[in-house]
């Protein structure tokens, strides 16, 4: 069982692009950071401006994930001091949960003596959250593409994409059961198929590169889009000046929304950036890479994390 100080560090991610729905998950370089000392009851703190409101004791989410995966290896976890930092806006589309989630694994893990490998960590997070998209994601970094049910799950590493990613990140939330409320119980079989084939082909074009030809199956997307686009009004108008006046290879909601997400060709990002502030003031516009690694743990020593963190 680990006493000493530690902090374990996770990127964000963004899941589907398009129509990789709840199969496609790409990490960011945005982080959550958890330092962490063993104390003589269980806190949370922080004074991050994502993480305002978050619940301190043993409500929080990261807690929980933590004392079930504990009880799942027979284990108990001694309370700790749990302070967190966070630039993984919540409730936008960037993975702020999965985080969490792998966070809270990580941190069972570390206390009772790093039992985990890395298809049990992805096991464990997917059930909880119920899709594998993200929380792999957060917990290999780069590119994942997975599949999951309540008997297995099967996610393959895909590398570090070679592209800039530009964000739209509208001020107000979306609550991802909220955007799930709006998809369809089933498909027309013919539609289903077709929604398939396109999601096939952006899986190819990601691990050959090929980003033109991402895009465009970004922007076909039939799994959730067509739904969801009543959720964000400006998801078609986003779409069409990515394709029509930048040189953005495509766009798509990022996981559930409201954020936007642009794949950019690699170093192009800031001048993009510019184009689409200039279109949509009312957003936050900013520019992020593939984060290189996941989930980070270093021991002994204090250790905070920013967006500039190596990644």
């Amino acid at each position: 069982m680990s006493l000493e100080p530690f902090s374990i560090t996770v990127p964000g991610s963004s899941a589907n692009l398009g129509p990789g729905f709840d199969s496609v998950g790409l990490a960011v370089n945005r982080f959550l950071t958890l330092e962490v000392k063993v104390s003589d009851q269980w806190l949370f703190a922080s004074s991050s401006v994502d993480l305002q409101g978050i619940e301190t004791g043993e409500d929080n989410l990261i807690y929980q994930v933590a004392a079930h995966v504990a009880k799942e290896l027979g284990q108990e976890l001694p309370p700790c001091h749990v302070e967190m930092t966070s630039d993984i806006p919540l409730a936008r589309g960037l993975g702020s949960s999965a985080a969490a989630i792998v966070a809270g694994i990580e941190l069972a893990n570390q206390l009772v003596g790093e039992p985990l490998s890395v298809e049990e960590k992805i096991r464990f997070a997917s059930l909880w959250e119920g899709h594998p998209d993200n929380v792999a994601a957060s917990i290999y970094g780069g590119l994942v593409i997975g599949t999951h049910t309540e008997t297995s799950t099967d996610v393959l590493y895909g590398g570090i994409p070679e592209v800039d990613l530009v964000l739209l990140v509208p001020s107000e939330e979306l609550k991802t059961k909220k955007a799930r409320g709006v998809l369809p119980e089933e498909l027309d079989y013919r539609q289903a198929v077709r929604a398939s084939s396109v999601a096939n082909v952006l899986v190819a074009a990601l691990l050959q590169g090929n980003w033109e030809a991402a895009g465009k199956m970004m922007n076909e997307d039939l799994f959730h889009h067509p739904y969801r686009r009543e959720l964000i009004p400006h998801l078609e108008e986003v779409i069409r000046v990515v394709q029509e006046e930048t040189s953005a290879y495509g766009a798509a909601l990022s996981g559930a929304g409201p954020t936007m997400l642009c794949l950019a060709p690699a170093k192009r990002g800031e001048e993009i950036q510019n184009k689409l502030q200039r279109h949509f003031p009312a957003f936050e516009v900013a520019v992020l890479r593939p984060a290189k690694v996941g989930i980070q743990v270093k021991k002994g020593i204090s250790h905070k994390a920013t967006s500039a963190q190596t990644n």
